[in-house]
């Protein structure tokens, strides 16, 4: 049997080990290590690559930037940073028909910026709104269906995990990525707050309005989430002068978020703990993740599958644009079935090959970039794709008396949103990498 081949087979026997419920870090690491085996037919060529592979895999200092991350999301969540940026959005909004929800999405938005973590902006922030919103008359179906959408700008928003990872794999600047996030996430929000208003007007009793609250208690409110908005633009504005790398900017946001936390008395000697116990359970899931991913990568590369894939998509001539089309249809399937890390992580370096070899009228880095933030999005829709988003399994879970179908069927105004947006980003890359090119 060919090197081929036996590649081709490898795929499909990982999908299956994750389908029956193997962990994905130790399907790719088994797959992997398996099919370097059987390709090189000696065990001395595995345990020469791994006295190597994990100290090159983690020794870069790129990847330093992830736990630190997580961890600044830990310390934002104990400091109940997500409660008073959705006050504020509530006070400034919750007056309007449909206004609660609006405020939900523009305080994910927020935390998102702080946070990095889809399902954790999901999981925070419907612990906050859900119970306001079904105080004013919010029908289930919308109030999950927002919390749902919002919560996928935490991955969008800058600092994201995933765009580090994905910077890694394919050699790219980490700060232009986040710089390219920039605007998709705000016309994410911006979309589903749109979604929310003509959800309300085709179904008035499905939000109600909350009382008006006084401009002087706007702006208090307002003024008390200067915590977020410096811990932004310090970390993010400290990227992009070059005073900080993002390694250190993530360690200065970390530092930044608990000193907030202690400051306004949420971060206990237990909470610390356990903030610190949560980012080191989430690292080393994603480094094991990692692991099998670059075990994996060895093995197809070995089998010269990603090679084959791109010279194969060239062969047939096919417009690049029905493969993007089609790579992204791919990717809101998985995305139903699978999180985003660990597609990213499976995918890419197969798919991403694949894809440069084709003409787009971009430049090399403009095409990576780009295609970065298409894939995320695409890969986040999926996250809230029935049946089996699961965004929608977690803040369904937080909405007793709600039903799974009722989530269902309110989240579908801002997939469609979703849809839109992609098509556009998609149509146009100038607006992806217009900060971008402002920048350098």
């Amino acid at each position: 049997m060919s090197s081929l081949a036996i590649g081709l087979i490898g795929f499909p026997v990982m999908l299956l080990l994750i389908f029956l419920r193997v962990p994905i870090g130790l399907a790719m690491l088994g797959v992997g290590v398996f099919g370097m085996w059987i390709v090189t037919g000696s065990p001395n060529a595995i345990l020469s690559q791994f006295k190597h592979l994990t100290y090159t895999t983690f020794a870069s200092y790129s990847f330093s930037v992830v736990p630190l991350f997580l961890l600044m999301g830990q310390f934002a969540t104990v400091s109940g940073m997500s409660a008073a940026l959705f006050r504020t959005a509530a006070g400034w909004l919750g007056h309007r028909k449909g206004g609660v929800a609006m405020a939900a999405v523009g305080a994910c938005t927020g935390f998102g910026a702080i946070c990095g973590s889809s399902l954790a902006t999901a999981a925070t922030m419907g612990q906050v709104a859900l119970p306001e919103m079904r105080k004013y008359g919010y029908s289930g179906a919308l109030a999950t269906g927002a919390v749902a959408a919002g919560g996928t700008l935490g991955i969008l928003i800058p600092p994201s995990v995933i765009l580090v990872i994905f910077a890694v794999l394919t050699e790219q600047n980490i700060a232009k990525l986040f710089m390219a996030a920039i605007v998709p996430g705000i016309l994410a929000a911006v979309g589903y707050a749109i979604a929310i208003m003509i959800y309300v007007r085709v179904s008035p009793e499905s939000g109600g309005t909350r009382p008006r609250v006084p401009y002087r208690e706007r702006w208090r409110d307002l003024a008390g989430i200067w915590p977020v908005i410096a811990v932004f633009f310090i970390v993010i504005g400290g990227i992009y002068t070059g005073i900080f790398t993002p390694t250190e900017a993530a360690a200065i946001g970390a530092a930044g978020t608990a000193v907030i936390a202690l400051v306004s008395r949420t971060l206990s000697r237990r909470k610390l703990t356990d903030a610190i116990l949560q980012t080191a359970s989430a690292t080393a899931m994603i480094f094991l993740i990692v692991l099998g991913a670059a075990a994996l990568n060895g093995f197809l590369a070995l089998s010269q599958l990603p090679q084959f894939a791109a010279d194969w998509v060239l062969g047939q001539g096919y417009n690049p644009w029905v493969v993007l089309t089609v790579v992204l249809l791919f990717y809101l399937v998985l995305g139903c079935v699978m999180d985003s890390l660990s597609m990213v992580l499976l995918t890419v370096p197969i798919i991403f090959p694949m894809m440069s070899a084709l003409d787009f009228g971009l430049s090399p880095d403009e095409f990576a970039i780009w295609f970065g933030i298409i894939v995320l999005i695409v890969v986040e829709v999926g996250l809230i794709t029935p049946p089996v988003g699961m965004n929608l399994v977690i803040i369904n879970s937080l909405a007793k008396g709600t039903r799974l179908s009722e989530t269902f069927r309110g989240v579908l105004p801002f997939v469609t949103s979703d849809i839109v947006r992609t098509i556009l980003l998609v149509a146009f890359p100038g607006i992806t990498l217009a900060m971008v090119w402002w920048l350098y």
